[in-house]
């Protein structure tokens, strides 16, 4: 036995080696995401606040890192969970264990290749949230809500479904994070966004809805491309394996679809917004794109690609509606991200079925109920306690000159703003 397990202990480690190699791959992909959520932040919001844009993006990832490091990856995959509802907390030891150790436990990957994956992971969760309240919020509420979400109230979710709790019991499937990672951020977006009210001047009376455009649009249209580049390590590494043909096989299929779902998105944005408006809107392209990338997130692996473009030019259509239904309702979102990774998390999620022999759409309800459900209440919770204590909107004299100079001390492009 020992003789045979010593034999087949370089093919392991081949195999052990590349699976690593690429999930280490997909994950720096994953993070440049980071990139993508800041260019397409900074390039939809006016000049006066992109600095401040800027530095909630910086700040948020490097948070959101040491709190998911020190704490969220505990709860989120314990070493011994309380139940299927209560993860528990252990600390892990950050450390990874010898070839024939993993021979042994059947490891794949490496443990701490498995942390950093998941790490960039919460990230783009918070990086959604960064969107939907800017121009208006203190940037240090922001930054204390980012450590309570990316410490306890993702985690806590994702324990329910990728730390192998009651919604993996119950069936419920989301491949890569439709729900887990896109609903959690739009819902504790969403909850954030009605504490703290729309932007000065975004509605008038008569149901006048003002827009304000972007400072900086080929910056926006740089942040959807590297969003899309990101989302291949996205959807891509979630399979966490590719040390075989058949891996490699559903890894080519996972990117295919992503990339195709993402055109579908954009092209269903620019047919509709010509026949609804008569005209292209980039802006809502962007979103269109962004939200066929979202919808295929949940199942990237079961669709054909003829099936992905299907579901890419309904989100690329459903998002634009979903859009503009916000504004009427008087939800303040500047860059669309509660639509985008709300909606079209809950698409995903619910089209599963239609290609997934192994999910039902009664499991799927149940995720997406218990993710909204959860993230709003714990989010509603954390923003409602820091409203009462620190505040979380600018007043409104710095909201009319800006966030930048009041909460960073600088600006974006000094030659072209008023101080």
């Amino acid at each position: 036995m020992e003789q045979a397990m010593q034999s087949d202990l370089p093919i392991f480690e081949l195999s052990y080696a590349l699976n690593t190699f690429y999930v280490l791959s997909f994950a720096i992909l994953v993070m440049w995401m980071a990139a993508g959520f800041t260019m397409l932040e900074a390039g939809l919001v006016r000049a006066k606040n992109t600095v401040e844009i800027l530095t909630k993006n910086i700040a948020l990832y490097s948070i959101a890192s040491l709190s998911y490091l020190l704490i969220g990856y505990q709860i989120m995959y314990p070493d011994a969970a309380v139940n299927s509802w209560f993860p528990g907390f252990s600390f892990p030891s950050y450390t990874d264990l010898s070839a024939e150790e993993a021979m042994t436990e059947g490891a794949s990957i490496s443990t701490v290749g498995g942390i950093f994956f998941q790490l960039v992971f919460v990230a783009t969760a918070m990086s959604i949230v960064s969107g939907a309240v800017a121009e208006r919020m203190k940037l240090w509420a922001f930054l204390i809500f980012c450590f309570f979400m990316t410490a306890l109230i993702y985690p806590i979710q994702g324990y329910w479904k990728w730390g192998l709790g009651f919604l993996e019991t119950a069936g419920f499937y989301d491949f890569a994070g439709s729900g887990v990672v896109h609903l959690c951020g739009a819902v504790a977006a969403f909850a954030g966004v009605l504490l703290l009210g729309p932007r000065k001047g975004k509605y008038g009376p008569g149901n006048v809805i003002k827009a304000f455009p972007g400072a900086n649009i080929p910056l926006a249209t740089l942040g959807t491309l590297i969003l899309w580049m990101g989302w291949f390590g996205f959807n891509g590494g979630s399979l966490l394996e590719m040390s075989n043909v058949n891996k490699a096989n559903t890894v080519a299929l996972i990117l295919l679809n992503t990339n195709t779902a993402a055109a579908a998105g954009g092209v269903g944005a620019l047919i509709f917004s010509k026949i609804r408006y008569g005209r292209a809107d980039l802006t809502m392209i962007l979103n269109g794109v962004l939200g066929g990338l979202v919808t295929i997130t949940a199942d990237p692996v079961s669709p054909t690609p003829l099936i992905a473009l299907v579901y890419g030019l309904i989100a690329g259509v459903l998002i634009m509606v979903s859009i503009v239904t916000f504004d009427r309702l008087k939800i303040d979102d500047p860059v669309g991200a509660i639509s985008v990774h709300g909606v079209g998390g809950i698409l995903g999620l619910l089209v599963v079925p239609l290609t997934n022999g192994k999910s039902e759409l009664i499991s799927q309800l149940l995720g997406v109920g218990v993710i909204t459900l959860w993230t709003f209440l714990a989010s509603f919770a954390v923003w409602l306690v820091i409203k009462k204590t620190l505040g979380i909107r600018i007043n409104d004299e710095y909201e009319y000159e800006g966030a930048d100079q009041e909460e960073c001390g600088l600006e974006a492009y000094p030659e072209f703003t008023k101080s």
